[in-house]
């Protein structure tokens, strides 16, 4: 199962963006059980985790995102969303999405999401 992300574009500092990653083929069951994540990839740099989401409802981000990036999920339409607010040009990078569930652990292609000064 290959995840598609979209929702990215350019913004200037200050701005706001949601990237979607719709999970049509993954069974109900199976998605609202997922541990599901965001990662991102700046230019030079590793892949890092940018915010995390467990079947139970608990959150996890990184620190440089706290405050300003809600990781949220609808059961309903089987899509992982990240809002991003007040982004910082350090928030530019190829954003990923990440679903690990009973079924096996998918990746989105990602999404480019540059952000000025």
């Amino acid at each position: 199962v290959q995840l598609q992300a979209s929702g990215g574009g350019s913004v200037q500092a200050g701005g706001s963006l949601k990237l979607s990653c719709p999970a049509s083929r993954i069974i109900t069951s199976v998605f609202v059980k997922s541990r599901m994540a965001w990662y991102r990839q700046a230019p030079g740099k590793q892949r890092e985790l940018v915010a995390e989401l467990v079947s139970g409802g608990s959150t996890t981000y990184q620190n440089t995102v706290k405050g300003r990036f809600t990781i949220s999920r609808d059961n309903a339409k089987k899509t992982l969303y990240l809002q991003m607010n007040r982004l910082e040009p350090e928030d530019t990078g190829i954003y990923y999405c990440n679903i690990n569930g009973q079924s096996g652990d998918y990746w989105g292609r990602g999404t480019l999401v540059t952000v000025s000064s």
